[in-house]
């Protein structure tokens, strides 16, 4: 038994994406009372334009910067231990599809300047970079292929949840750096588009990536968000390719009424024959530290339950993140 307490990394937060609304943004404390360490705060997705996405970058960056005493931008991988030893919850961001970049490559080192740490392909539609998993996958176009050159260049992860498995696949062979599906669950055990299939999940693992499990009741199964349904889907993708490759990406919404009213909005994304609806089940990251116990109960070792509650992100990080 480790006689440390181990990194907790949620790799994927959702606030509301309003720019001039701040009052969920105190909801942040919730991460740092629970025991995380680092979070991925989502700043954009789906056909969100440039203009928003720098918009919600600029309006979490001045909060955070505003209550330095408990919050801490990432601006290197040090910063992670940094904020650790300080108390203060660091802070990354991450982007849900290249429509965020439109067709200007080079905004992605903009985007990894003001603190984005991943960034999807596409998000359950196709765009001009990739197949998305709920619609008519064609694969990685050109124009993602040199989009995954970008984001190894600039030291930005790819990840392929929301993606078409053919995109994914192809994603996985062409990209010079790992690429992780940071909230995406097996479909081994919820038979559900977003899910992910077994050959999928061993493709990443292969080129060194990592799988995020979610907290997403509908990608769980029965729409139970339960720490232990969570730390099972777990403990099956790391039966399958190992301990070393699973982490976590809770997906939680913080304001259940935005994304009760986004679903209703947009059926194109959230067809309601896919399960999309009120009354999704999210579990909160106050939730963590039980999946932990889950998985301890499930026979995983101490050790290995520190890389799937942040260690295998840190990995990542440090392979992968230019600074």
């Amino acid at each position: 038994m480790n006689d440390y307490t181990p990194l907790v990394w949620d790799n994927h937060a959702c606030l509301p994406l309003r720019p001039h609304d701040l009052a969920f943004l105190p909801e942040l404390e919730r991460h740092r009372a629970a025991g995380t360490h680092v979070v991925m705060v989502n700043v954009g997705y789906g056909q969100d334009g440039i203009e928003q996405h720098v918009r919600m970058l600029a309006t979490f960056r001045a909060w955070i910067a505003a209550h330095a005493d408990r919050f801490r931008l990432i601006e290197s991988v040090d910063d992670i231990s940094r904020a650790r030893a300080a108390g203060q919850l660091a802070i990354g961001f991450d982007i849900e599809g290249a429509n965020a970049i439109d067709d200007q490559l080079s905004l992605v080192g903009l985007y990894r300047d003001l603190g984005v740490r991943w960034m999807l392909l596409a998000y359950n539609r196709n765009n001009r970079a990739a197949g998305g998993c709920q619609d008519e996958d064609a694969g990685l176009t050109d124009f993602g292929r040199r989009l995954l050159e970008e984001l190894a260049a600039q030291g930005v992860v790819a990840c392929c949840s929301h993606t078409g498995y053919r995109t994914a696949r192809e994603a996985i062979d062409a990209s010079p750096t790992p690429v992780i599906f940071s909230h995406s669950n097996p479909r081994a055990l919820a038979d559900h588009p977003r899910n992910i299939p077994d050959d999928l999940i061993v493709a990443c693992a292969a080129r060194g990536g990592v799988i995020g499990i979610n907290g997403i009741g509908l990608f769980l199964g029965d729409n139970d968000a339960s720490p232990a349904r969570m730390a099972r889907a777990a403990a099956y993708v790391a039966d399958l390719v190992g301990p070393q490759h699973v982490g976590i990406g809770l997906d939680f919404m913080h304001d259940s009424s935005e994304i009760d009213a986004t679903i209703a909005a947009h059926p194109e994304q959230f067809p309601p024959e896919l399960g999309y609806g009120t009354g999704m089940a999210f579990m909160a990251p106050e939730g963590i530290p039980e999946v932990a116990r889950e998985l301890r109960a499930l026979g995983m070792s101490a050790d290995d339950v520190a890389c799937v509650l942040g260690g295998n992100w840190l990995r990542i990080a440090r392979q992968v993140w230019k600074r």
